[in-house]
């Protein structure tokens, strides 16, 4: 493989703002540190936090890069002091805490995957933060197990999507939330056993409806807000609530005598802060027992729309119309 050059062109944010504020800049390469691999990227993942960082609201950790981007998948260009998991030219698909949005991105080796057989490069650069973020929350944090529902609120976003795919796997029912019949129709055809369109049902009635008065065992929420005491009534006793992000806020007035009531559990987590070492956990985990469903062709993410990289600014317009099934992307 040829040497990288010493200059890319990269996505920067001119000034916190709109989509109009991602411009396309010159770059110096990065160089990949100890146990790092230089990747030449071809496709990255557009994730939410994206956009959280470009409007200002989300800044990157100390110690990495200012441009954003969390997933990428490409061709190994380099490799750091002491890196030995993979080998120069090796396709691979990572997360990475910034900076893919360029035409190179380092990652932490331990932190790459190999790409799943039979897996486009748009598929794997769709892969990494959804994987990653529904195998922690659903499954390592969630505790779901064979026969228990899960609910999905966003059910037909990226990280729904997946969540779907794996909770079917694994042997669990699925109710997804979801604002209009195609998104419904979408989760459907991905294995969900029920899909609420929350614009017209009441989605704690629907799911105590089809769960027999029961309630969720687990919900994987993205909205927040007025969605936390509803939550609270639609689990189940013994339910356990994972919060990912807030859509709707942060702050709610709840009713806590629930929590008590029904010994429910409610956690969450982001992914971005947490320790290289911690990421390459869920990483072994993955690998050992999700990566094979993948090669199986059992478990692919759903795409909704792919840019070139210098049509960023397009690809989060289309995010923020939230008009989006599945995962976008950006070619490089």
């Amino acid at each position: 493989m040829d040497k990288p050059p010493v200059q890319m062109t990269a996505i920067g944010i001119s000034k916190p703002g709109g989509p109009e504020v991602l411009v396309p800049e010159i770059r110096p390469v990065p160089s990949p540190g100890t146990n790092e691999i230089l990747i030449k990227v071809a496709v990255a993942g557009v994730n939410r936090p994206d956009i959280l960082q470009r409007s200002g609201s989300y800044p990157p950790p100390p110690g990495t890069s200012d441009l954003p981007g969390l997933e990428v998948a490409g061709e190994i260009a380099a490799l750091g002091e002491g890196a030995s998991k993979y080998q120069l030219g090796d396709k691979v698909m990572s997360l990475v805490s910034g900076g893919g949005y360029a035409q190179y991105c380092v990652a932490h080796e331990s932190i790459a995957m190999p790409i799943p057989l039979g897996f486009s490069m748009i598929e794997a650069g769709a892969t990494p933060e959804t994987l990653m973020t529904v195998w922690h929350n659903v499954f390592e944090r969630g505790a779901l197990k064979a026969g228990e529902t899960l609910l999905i609120h966003g059910g037909s976003s990226g990280i729904g999507t997946m969540a779907i795919q794996l909770a079917k796997a694994f042997g669990a029912r699925t109710i997804v939330t979801v604002g209009s019949k195609e998104k419904a129709d979408a989760c459907l055809s991905l294995g969900a056993d029920h899909a609420i369109n929350y614009k017209l049902q009441d989605f704690v009635a629907e799911v105590k409806a089809m769960t027999a008065g029961a309630g969720a065992n687990l919900i994987l929420d993205m909205v927040g807000g007025d969605y936390i005491e509803k939550n609270y009534d639609a689990a189940a006793l013994e339910g356990r609530i994972v919060q990912i992000a807030f859509l709707n806020g942060a702050k709610a007035t709840v009713n806590f005598a629930r929590l008590m009531m029904k010994r429910l559990h409610h956690t969450g987590s982001t992914l971005r802060p947490r320790s290289v070492a911690d990421k390459a956990l869920m990483v072994g985990a993955i690998e050992a027992k999700v990566l094979p469903l993948m090669h199986d062709g059992r478990i692919k993410p759903l795409i909704d729309s792919s840019f070139p990289l210098d049509k960023a600014a397009e690809a989060h317009r289309r995010m923020e119309t939230s008009a989006h099934v599945g995962k976008i992307v950006l070619t490089v």
